[in-house]
């Protein structure tokens, strides 16, 4: 019964990881008036029919904090790119010189700063919920081998060991979100 109840202690550690990820993953993509590569991150770009991450059809590089650079490693890949970047309506505007594709990051409003610190905290939470839901099922296997006979006293034990396991998740999930509050809201 101690294997099982590890078994599922490291599920739920999993599924918190995955879930940290995922916030960290949203979160780059939240741009905070700095050019990076993690902003087309999820753009696909029709390659020869098939739908492929733009990373795999061009070299992306900032040139400045406030530029990106689009180099294709195929000349013919330029409006694909071009297009892929307009139909994602992610706010930003590509120029196409002929050779590569150039993309200048406005500056932010204040008022869109605020809006991205929501969308940021909203991601946070989505986070919070997702590590709850780990830590409820967890909470529930290991109540479950109390009731058949797993000694209760250990049982406590290692319910205070999830509790201290999501605290430390939700502390990352807080400073994580703090930081990327203080990136957007840096002029």
């Amino acid at each position: 019964m101690e294997d099982d109840i590890n078994f599922h202690l490291e599920e739920a550690k999993e599924s918190m990881n995955e879930s940290m990820d995922r916030l960290q993953r949203e979160l780059s993509k939240i741009r905070a008036g700095k050019a990076s590569p993690a902003m087309l991150s999820g753009i696909q770009v029709d390659y020869y029919g098939s739908a492929t991450p733009i990373s795999q059809v061009a070299n992306i590089s900032t040139s400045d904090p406030k530029t990106l650079s689009i180099q294709p490693w195929e000349k013919a890949m330029i409006g694909p790119i071009e297009q892929a970047i307009f139909a994602a309506n992610i706010g930003l505007t590509p120029m196409n010189n002929g050779e590569s594709i150039i993309i200048n990051i406005p500056a932010l409003t204040e008022e869109r700063r605020k809006d991205m610190v929501k969308r940021s905290k909203a991601m946070g939470e989505d986070a919070k919920v997702s590590i709850r839901t780990a830590r409820h099922k967890a909470l529930d296997y290991i109540k479950k081998a109390v009731k058949l006979g797993y000694p209760e006293d250990e049982g406590k034990r290692r319910e205070d060991d999830v509790q201290k396991i999501i605290n430390s998740y939700t502390e990352k999930i807080n400073s994580a979100i703090a930081a990327k509050e203080k990136d957007i809201m840096t002029i």
